[in-house]
């Protein structure tokens, strides 16, 4: 899987929020949301569909990847090549002077506990 880069992400977004949709719907969402042209988002379309992240369909655009995949293969990149590879490196540098809800750190909590190799 290619990475997206910032507004190929934000399109993607579109589509997982609105499919399946119509690519005139699409375009229509994108001028109202991002201030695209019609032309900027069915070349969007195009782009995106030869990268295999969405497939066209007699106008009806719907997406070939899941939002959640997408997200864990770039956390999973962030976390590689910016902290050396490093979880707590990562998150230390996020939460850098952040304070967490109760209900944030009880879910970290959890994560941590379900994700623990014992």
């Amino acid at each position: 899987m290619e990475t997206l880069h910032d507004a190929e992400f934000k399109f993607m977004n579109l589509v997982w929020d609105n499919e399946p949709i119509n690519s005139t719907e699409l375009a229509r969402i994108c001028q109202e949301k991002l201030g695209w042209k019609k032309s900027t988002s069915y070349n969007m379309i195009r782009k995106l569909g030869k990268k295999e992240f969405l497939q066209n369909n007699e106008a009806i655009v719907v997406s070939l990847v899941a939002r959640r995949d997408v997200r864990c293969r770039e956390s999973k990149s962030v976390v590689k090549h910016t902290f050396g590879g490093s979880l707590p490196a990562f998150v230390a540098a996020y939460l850098d002077g952040k304070k967490l809800s109760i209900k944030e750190a009880e879910e970290l909590s959890r994560l941590i506990e379900e994700a623990r190799d014992e």
